[in-house]
């Protein structure tokens, strides 16, 4: 999205404006509040098709999030290929394997328990799509000059929970599945050296007798999360 030929800056009259009364904003904000409550990290999947056209969607929503110069340093790969799945799985499962041998440190082991997770990952098999996500850390002109990207780990965050929201907006579930490291992704998927795996998110809907962590429905009140500083 950098063009070293079109820096100008030139100003648009607002193309998009909404104006809510305090009582009907409220009620978007609940609604919206309501909505976003029902989403559940799902392990458990079908292996019901979801359209191409679908995910496309939901991805091209996320493209709409905001970024650090509008360089928008991000990068989604959907993949419904079994074969490939299957390696990414493959992959996933040593690394975990790694990490609950050790690796992840007592803190963190006890961390995890009571969300139930361990080496074994079918929903990478399972679920009809993955979605990779990628950091881009550097970009190129067309020419092939390379320049930087600013803030891009908060704009990759961004675009990502807009992604979420749009795949539970959709009817769908996903999973936020993050093995560590991830230096597999990049060569299984086709990316440049100047794009850092982040994020695997299987993408379907749930299995008939999936389950959710009793945990995770524990979630901090509105006190514990926000503070307002009011005008004297």
């Amino acid at each position: 999205m950098y063009h070293k030929d079109d820096l100008g800056y030139r100003p648009l009259p607002l193309p998009d404006r909404v104006h809510m009364n305090d009582a009907d904003s409220l009620a978007a904000a609940e609604r919206f509040r309501d909505h976003m409550r029902r989403r559940h990290s799902v392990r458990d999947f079908a292996p019901t098709p979801v359209a191409e056209a679908v995910i496309a969607a939901c991805i091209a929503a996320a493209g709409s999030a905001p970024s650090g110069a509008n360089h928008q340093p991000w990068h989604f790969v959907a993949i419904a290929d079994p074969a490939i799945k299957a390696r990414i799985r493959a992959a996933a499962e040593e690394e975990e394997r790694v990490f609950y041998a050790g690796g992840a440190g007592d803190e963190w082991l006890r961390a995890l328990e009571p969300i139930g997770t361990g080496t074994a990952k079918p929903h990478l098999d399972i679920a009809p799509w993955l979605i990779v996500v990628f950091a881009q850390r550097w970009g190129a002109t067309k020419d092939g000059t390379r320049y930087k990207n600013y803030y891009v780990p908060e704009s990759v965050g961004i675009a990502t929970g807009f992604l979420i929201a749009a795949i539970h907006h959709a009817g769908l579930v996903c999973l936020e599945h993050t093995p560590n490291p991830m230096k597999f992704l990049p060569e299984l998927c086709g990316r440049p050296a100047s794009e850092k795996p982040v994020m695997i998110l299987p993408v379907g809907y749930p299995a008939e007798a999936a389950t959710v962590p009793a945990a995770a429905k524990i979630k901090k009140p509105l006190t514990e999360i926000m503070t307002v500083m009011r005008a004297p």
